[in-house]
């Protein structure tokens, strides 16, 4: 090929055929690494909601056992004063 002032102009008449296969190639390398890319954030996301679940899950049976149950009712009957 040869360069001109805007484009490779193709030297043998099966040389234009094998340059739109390079720039498709190449348009597609570009679009396959984008996506591969938002698929780290998605699985990043996913971690991250795993993690909360988790964190919620020992959050909720942390405040339903029965000690931090009782001191949190004692708080809230002094804070609304009901039990004085």
């Amino acid at each position: 090929m040869t360069r001109t002032t805007r484009r490779w102009v193709a030297r043998r008449p099966g040389q234009a055929r094998f340059a739109q296969a390079g720039r498709a190639l190449r348009t597609r390398v570009s679009a396959v690494r984008a996506t591969a890319a938002a698929g780290m954030t998605t699985a990043e996301y996913a971690v991250g909601t795993l993690a909360a679940v988790a964190f919620a899950a020992v959050l909720l049976a942390v405040v339903k056992s029965g000690p931090v149950k009782s001191a949190l009712a004692s708080v809230i009957t002094s804070a609304l004063g009901v039990g004085s």
